[in-house]
Parts: structure tokens; C-alpha cells; sequence
């Protein structure tokens, strides 16, 4: 349901071929006006579109020559036109100001506002009693003495297609508890803890040491390395590894990936090694590098630099450094203060969310997996590359992005986006580094809406979007909602393709009039 601010009546201009308006006829009906038999001339319907009053490329014209078939546009295709009297089409357009030189678009004038869509609040948030969907929680054996924790939601909905939600740093499943309970009721959803996060820590101590232990000891200060981790490095190339083979054992089939800040990396460098097993990713204010030291692999020669990179034990000076860091940011105080400084919507309870942080950071094996996460080297493939081998590979990725967010800030998301010109790209506001968590309504509704286009091979419109074959413009929505029985609203701005759309439309004019 759309609540619309502003109307307005479709026009018909005549243009000549610079753009120059030569008269106007109020209405719909062509037959009102003169029969042009003038090749120069053509005919220009203006239509605005539903609730997109005010924006670049929302509203249409569409153009008629003399015996020739129209073609629809969008208005911003007269940049290319000199001299356009834009200023004719009077305030019900807003009032809009083209330069063709620069291609620069002022909007002015009163009554502009941005339409409102009324979403579906939460399941536990309409005090009807549905609680959403049922959590349950699972252990995985990837390898012997590694466990992987995952939550699941939607088992029953055998015919629905699967996603999988890959946390960031620091957090585990519990921090999508939201879209478990709510995506669960139609979908089948799951949640998985990163090897050394979360409940996926290990069981007992990866190291052994002949000196008798203290008391307070953590776990990975030994002396060596038990034979089972010996290898184990908590980097981005094993959490890669962790998602195929959950994937594949778990899971059983390709699926839809969704990923935040860390997560967000894992998942489109998941989908350029085995685009067979993705049917598309979203990508939530994703980290555009992780690791700071050189990939044995890809720089063998500068990793020798680096003696040491993340495996078990930790060496003495590693562990030192540890030891006085994980005292001060494993406090409570410290996990409070970053947690304020990502969620850009202060009314956001992030209390379960800290609490569950806290208890990861209270487990005996967490400093010594911080350290191994710290030094690991980086992955085999870069974020860029990974991007790359998606859209070699026509693997669909949808970008959502907190406009507010102080790490990944929203010029990361539009780089993302040059990269992949195609790519929807919707920038939420108010909403930080964790927009699933800040605004759930709406990242659910936007992966629902999706999700469905893709399963419908492009013939359902995108999220925000009344056709399929509006994806080249740029609109902006107020998305209104109820959370605790208070009335909610929060913006988002949608872009379509970044290839200039007036730059097809007077490619396409210019061959039609020289003809």
C-alpha cells in the first residue's frame, strides 16, 4: 500500500528537435491537437509517475513523431536537449531546472515531500501474540574437535527458497534474531557462528604445556599445538571453506547469502569460488578488505616478512600484546561504547546483542582466537576480485547500506556499486553499521521483495519499484512502520543502473531524427 502526497495531470508539449517547447494541451488527448506534419516536430507526452515527484529519472515522458511509433523516457533524458524550457511545466512538476552541459538537476518549489509505503512491523512487535517463527540451535562437527553453532527458523517451508546469514566480527547468529523469526515465516532461514565467534570456540584447549597452568590461564597460551590444531588459522579463507561445506552437508542445496560488514566479504568471496551454490548475495554494509598481513599464497616472497600468522601457540611477545589488549576492549564499558558508535538509531535496544558479546568475550579460548584473527593473513582473493568473479559469473547481488554507518561509510557502498553498475543498491537512513539489526522492518521487507523478483526471473518489480523495467531510475521512499506500538519511519534512496539513462535515450533520438 502506497499513500501518495502529490498528483499531478499528464500534459502533451510540442518540441522541436532542440528541445524548445512550442506549445502545451492540457489533458491526455493527442487528437486536440494539430496534425504536425512538420519532420522536426514531434509530439511529448509528460506523465509523472506514482510518487516520484521530485526525483531524477522517476518521472516519464514519452515521445511521438508523425508516423512513427512512440518510446517512453525518463524526463531527465532533455539534459542532452539546449535550450529546453523545463520552466513550462509549471509547479505540479516541481519545478524542474536542467543543465544540459553539465547534467545537473536543481529541484525547487513547494509541496515536495517523499512517498510514504507502509510496511509489516515485526511479528513480536504487534502485541497480537505471533512471535514469528521458532529458533532452534545446532551444532555442526566440520571437522573433529571444530564445531560449528548455527540457528535455523522455517523448516516447514519445504518449497521456499533457502538463506543463509553470515555475521560480522565480534557477533555470532544471535545478531539475527529479526530476520529468523520474521523471514522464518515463509522461509527457510539459517545463522551460522564463524570458526573462533560465537558459540563456534572450541571445546577445550587447542595447546598443551609441561608447566603447571595458573589459575586464570586462557585457552592458546600453551606451549604447542594439539595435533587437531595445529593447522587451524582463524582466517577468511577457512570461514570460506566453513560456508561451502555447511553448504553442502547442512544445508544441501544453492542458496540465497546475506552477509553484514565481515560476513558481507565472506559471502561474495563464497559466491566467486562456487557461484554454483549461490543464487544471488546481499550484501549489508560489507567490509571492502579484512586481514592485514600477506597471503602465503599470493604473496609468498613478503609473507616471510611475517614469521608468524595466526596459527597455534601464540608466541610469547603475541601473547603478551594480547594479554594487555583483550583486558581492555573484553570489558563491558568498552563493548557498550563501540556498540553506541555503530548503531546509528539510538532508540535501537542492543541489550541481548551485548549481553551475548559479553559472554563470547568471558570464553576461555576467545583472546587467544582474536589474536589468530588479528594476525591471519588475508584472503586469496581480494573484495575487489571477488566482485569481479561475480559478475563474470552472473551471480545477482543486491547492496544495502546504513547511510550513517562511521566504518563502511556509504562511499564503500557506492563503490561497490561503479563496480556493479546493475547491482540495486537501496541506502537506508536512519541506520548505521548493523541496518538488519537497527531497521529490520525494512531489510526484510527489501530481501523479501528481492528475493521474490529473482525467484520470478526479473518479472516481479524490485523492491520500491511499480515495473521490472524501472531499474535505471533513482527513487527515494519514506518507509513507514509500527515497532512497540509507536508509529516508525525510515528513508530510503534507491539507485538504479549508474549508466546514465539520458545518454541511451538521445543516442536513440539522435539516429531516429537523422534518419
Amino acid at each position: 500500500m502506497e499513500i501518495i502526497s502529490c498528483h499531478s495531470t499528464s500534459f502533451y508539449y510540442v518540441v522541436n528537435v532542440r528541445g524548445k517547447a512550442t506549445g502545451k494541451c492540457p489533458g491526455s488527448n493527442q487528437a486536440s491537437f494539430p496534425i504536425l506534419k512538420e519532420e522536426r516536430m514531434c509530439y511529448v507526452l509528460f506523465k509523472p509517475s506514482r510518487g516520484a515527484l521530485g526525483y531524477s529519472g522517476a518521472d516519464q515522458f514519452s515521445i511521438k513523431r508523425p508516423n512513427r511509433s512512440r518510446i517512453c523516457c525518463p524526463i531527465n533524458a532533455f539534459k542532452e536537449f539546449d535550450n529546453f524550457d523545463s520552466s513550462a511545466l509549471g509547479k505540479s512538476y516541481n519545478s524542474y531546472a536542467v543543465d544540459g552541459k553539465e547534467g545537473k538537476q536543481d529541484v525547487t518549489g513547494a509541496g515536495k515531500s517523499v512517498p510514504k509505503v507502509i510496511i509489516p512491523g515485526l511479528p513480536d512487535e504487534d502485541n497480537k501474540g505471533d512471535l514469528g517463527a521458532p529458533i532452534s540451535s545446532w551444532f555442526w562437527e566440520w571437522k573433529p574437535k571444530l564445531n560449528v553453532h548455527y540457528e535455523k527458523s522455517g523448516c516447514e517451508n519445504v518449497n521456499s527458497p533457502p538463506v543463509l546469514f553470515l555475521p560480522g566480527f565480534g557477533v555470532g547468529s544471535f545478531h539475527y534474531e529479526k530476520q529468523l523469526k520474521d523471514l522464518g515465516r515463509d522461509h527457510r532461514i539459517w545463522a551460522i557462528d564463524f570458526l573462533g565467534q560465537g558459540k563456534s570456540l572450541p571445546c577445550e584447549d587447542l595447546t598443551s604445556t609441561s608447566k603447571e597452568q595458573l589459575d586464570g590461564d586462557v585457552w592458546g597460551f600453551g606451549d604447542e599445538a594439539k595435533p587437531w590444531a595445529k593447522e587451524l588459522v582463524y582466517s577468511i579463507d577457512l570461514w570460506k571453506e566453513q560456508v561451502h561445506y555447511f553448504i553442502e552437508e547442512v544445508i544441501k542445496e544453492p542458496v540465497y547469502i546475506v552477509g553484514n560488514s565481515l560476513g558481507g566479504y565472506v559471502a561474495i568471496y563464497f559466491a566467486a569460488r562456487y557461484p554454483h551454490l549461490v543464487k544471488g548475495v546481499t550484501l549489508l554494509n560489507a567490509t571492502p578488505f579484512w586481514g592485514f598481513f600477506p597471503n602465503p599464497v599470493k604473496s609468498p616472497r613478503l609473507s616471510r616478512v611475517f614469521p608468524w600468522t595466526g596459527s597455534f601457540p601464540l608466541p610469547t611477545s603475541v601473547r603478551m600484546l594480547t594479554e594487555l589488549l583483550w583486558e581492555k576492549i573484553s570489558g563491558p564499558e568498552f563493548i557498550a561504547k563501540v556498540l553506541k558508535q555503530v548503531y546509528a538509531d539510538h532508540t535501537t535496544k542492543f541489550d541481548k546483542v551485548f549481553t551475548r558479546i559479553l559472554e563470547t568475550a568471558k570464553h576461555p579460548a576467545a583472546a587467544a582466537a582474536f589474536a589468530s584473527i588479528m594476525f591471519a593473513p588475508r584472503g586469496q582473493v581480494s573484495f575487489e576480485e571477488a566482485l569481479s568473479g561475480c559478475q563474470m559469473k552472473n551471480v545477482p547481488v543486491c547492496l544495502m547500506y546504513g547511510k550513517q554507518d562511521p566504518w563502511v561509510k556509504p562511499i564503500w557502498g557506492l563503490q561497490v556499486k561503479r563496480q556493479l553498475p546493475e547491482a540495486p543498491y537501496y541506502e537506508i537512513s536512519p541506520a548505521g553499521h548493523c541496518p538488519h539489526d537497527e531497521a529490520p522492518e525494512v531489510v526484510n521487507f527489501l530481501l523479501r521483495g528481492w528475493v521474490r523478483s529473482l525467484e520470478s526471473h526479473g518479472s516481479v518489480a524490485l523492491p520500491l519499484l511499480e515495473t521490472p523495467e524501472n531499474v535505471d531510475y533513482d527513487v527515494a521512499r519514506d518507509l513507514d512502520f509500527s515497532r512497540e506500538g509507536l508509529k516508525r519511519s525510515v528513508q530510503v534512496q534507491f539507485y538504479g543502473s549508474m549508466i546514465p539513462h539520458w545518454k541511451r535515450v538521445s543516442a536513440y533520438l539522435k539516429t531516429q531524427f537523422q534518419n
